[in-house]
């Protein structure tokens, strides 16, 4: 509860929180804002305010990004900060910083740095002795992970594969060793190479490995498809459509079925349920929540709770 947080460490956290608007100055700094991924509704309020009031915007694509900024009526100047210049970019960009500028730096989409251009920037930022300020918001791999089902306590974010064919088989081979029975994986693909890349996680991952493929997130056409490897690898043979728009594949670290992942997150809500809840209780929502019998919830609360 945000009471007792304020309890325990005696600040009051509505003072934490930014003020919005020209009431106070922005800070000299690098500011990292995230962007929708589709949805313009997904803009935070806090991320328009420091793009309003930054002295510079610098973009992964400045045409795409002045898409976002006239639509909400954003006259902030835009400088150019993709891979292919960001090193040399990020000499001058330091510079004006170091000097007591307010930079924001966005990608074309989500959080700048992953899997997009801005790392550099901020590692050289942070050498020279610059405040970066990361401003969250939406994020592709989060929003995949959290959708899919799957164990979120632990996971590992690779992003794109290998493009050829040879070292996308060696990366995931890699994988399958270190994260045997380990934490969920989440990848990004590119529609044109859905389908290899599936065959080659059925290879080499093992094809009843639980997985969820999470196409065109926060847009119109959104979709996700749930099953094991062998079986989305099946599908996506059939339907052309998985293979279209931006996708993000979320595979579980083990190469359970869809009943253990299932069982493994009836652990995790009955948990946080009992936090608060009786077994009883607890098993009452978590029925309600996962279309479970409660009698079988039940149980395995009092199981959890140490009553049985």
């Amino acid at each position: 509860m945000i009471e007792d947080a304020e309890q325990a460490d005696g600040r009051n956290w509505k003072d934490t929180q930014p003020v919005t608007g020209n009431d106070r100055p922005l800070a000299p700094a690098l500011y990292i804002v995230a962007t929708p991924i589709g949805n313009l509704g997904d803009i935070t309020l806090r991320a328009l305010d420091v793009l309003r009031r930054a002295d510079r915007i610098a973009c992964e694509d400045t045409r795409q990004t002045q898409k976002l900024l006239n639509h909400f009526d954003i006259a902030t100047p835009t400088v150019s900060c993709h891979e292919h210049n960001e090193r040399q970019r990020a000499t001058e960009l330091v510079e004006a910083l170091k000097a007591g500028g307010r930079i924001a730096l966005v990608s074309d989409a989500g959080m700048p740095g992953i899997s997009d251009p801005g790392g550099w920037l901020a590692a050289e930022a942070i050498a020279a002795g610059v405040p970066v300020i990361p401003i969250p918001g939406a994020n592709a791999a989060l929003s995949a992970l959290v959708g899919s089902g799957l164990p979120t306590d632990e996971f590992h974010f690779i992003g794109f594969l290998p493009e050829k064919a040879g070292a996308r088989r060696t990366r995931l081979e890699e994988l399958a060793e270190k994260n045997a029975a380990g934490s969920t994986l989440v990848f990004y693909e590119a529609p044109h190479r859905l389908l290899d890349t599936l065959k080659d996680m059925q290879r080499e991952l093992g094809g009843d490995r639980v997985a969820t493929i999470a196409r065109e997130l926060t847009k119109r056409f959104e979709s996700s498809d749930f099953g094991t490897l062998s079986e989305l690898c099946a599908r996506a043979e059939s339907d052309a459509d998985m293979s279209r728009g931006e996708i993000v594949i979320v595979v579980a670290g083990f190469a359970g079925s869809l009943q253990e992942s299932f069982a493994m997150n009836v652990d995790q809500v009955l948990r946080a349920l009992l936090e608060d809840l009786s077994p009883s209780q607890a098993a009452k929502i978590a029925a309600r929540l996962m279309n479970a019998k409660r009698s079988e919830l039940y149980d395995r609360a009092m199981e959890l709770a140490g009553k049985k």
